[in-house]
């Protein structure tokens, strides 16, 4: 009989009334579903159970995001601003509390698997991993990965975490919040950012002050595949989570990269992301005892989303400890 595992997956009806007003922009909410109606249809959706995410309390929103920010934030989407900082971030009245919603996910999800669940799947928007203390960006309002970060060190002592960014996108907002925290870890591979946004995310980026080392950033070519991923999580990923130790692991899982998506120029086949599952369920098992958390960032063609994210899941599932 195959071993399987089961899998919480935190969404919210609220995530899709975050409206980006139509039109070209990408990140609309057909994309969460399209993901739900997929996993609708696994082979695994036994495995699968759905929980609703509490709204993120403003005292962990302060543990990144200004004040002021945060006044900026909530003024902008309930007195019909259509737009933050940049006309990328469109927004709506429903925005704010959806923002809260996908942010108050992965707190939801890190008390579950400090109970008795060891994978969870956060399938919210708005993303996060753009998201600066102060300044919204790339279609992103609060950063979820690092508020879970925070949340996790906080809330229940677990000091060493692991962020491993496998969206198409260097995650910006992530790695300013941690660039001088030498405790949580964050790992990005992306697109070179000479070809990509948001412009950041070299290798020579390694972290500042007693942080430095605590970061590793994988830049990729232009047509990137699964080859040269593959050969960078045995080469370079491994080695670096077997010198950190981490207590926790979270995912910023987008799937941008792959070869349909045009969001990017990279080349992912549906396969690496179940790739990207069977490396993380074995890193989880050996380091934090199988606990794992993912946050869904990016992802803007609608059925490599579903697909991948699928792909994605299945291999989390289905990791067996047995030879």
């Amino acid at each position: 009989m195959p071993f399987s595992r089961p899998i919480a997956i935190i969404t919210h009806p609220h995530c899709l009334a975050h409206d980006t007003g139509g039109g070209e922009h990408p990140e609309t909410p057909d994309r969460l579903t399209a993901l739900l109606a997929r996993l609708e249809t696994l082979p695994i959706k036994d495995r699968l159970s759905f929980l609703e995410p509490r709204k993120a309390e403003r005292c962990w929103l302060t543990t990144f995001h200004d004040e002021h920010y945060l006044f900026r934030l909530e003024e902008s989407a309930l007195s019909g601003k259509t737009y933050l900082d940049h006309r990328d971030n469109q927004l709506c009245f429903e925005s704010y509390e959806a923002a809260l919603l996908s942010a108050g996910a992965g707190l939801t999800g890190i008390d579950l698997l400090e109970g008795e669940e060891n994978l969870v799947f956060c399938a919210v928007r708005p993303p996060g991993h753009h998201a600066e203390s102060n300044l919204a960006l790339g279609f992103c309002f609060l950063n979820n990965c690092v508020l879970a970060a925070r949340y996790w060190q906080q809330q229940y002592g677990r000091r060493r975490i692991l962020i491993l960014d496998f969206d198409a996108h260097h995650g910006n907002g992530i790695q300013s919040a941690f660039e001088e925290d030498p405790e949580v870890f964050y790992l990005s591979l992306h697109e070179h950012p000479t070809f990509s946004f948001p412009g950041s995310g070299y290798a020579e980026e390694m972290g500042t002050g007693p942080g430095r080392g605590a970061t590793l950033n994988i830049p990729l070519p232009p047509r990137a595949d699964d080859q040269m991923v593959l050969n960078a999580l045995v080469k370079r990923v491994e080695p670096a989570l077997a010198a950190f130790a981490p207590e926790r692991i979270i995912v910023a899982a987008g799937f941008d990269g792959h070869r349909d998506d045009d969001m990017s120029g990279l080349a992912y086949s549906t396969e690496l992301y179940g790739k990207f599952g069977e490396y993380l369920a074995v890193w989880a098992e050996q380091f934090c005892q199988g606990k794992l958390l993912s946050i869904l960032e990016g992802g803007y063609h609608l059925e490599s989303l579903a697909a991948g994210a699928a792909a994605y899941l299945t291999a989390l599932s289905n990791y067996s400890t047995e030879e």
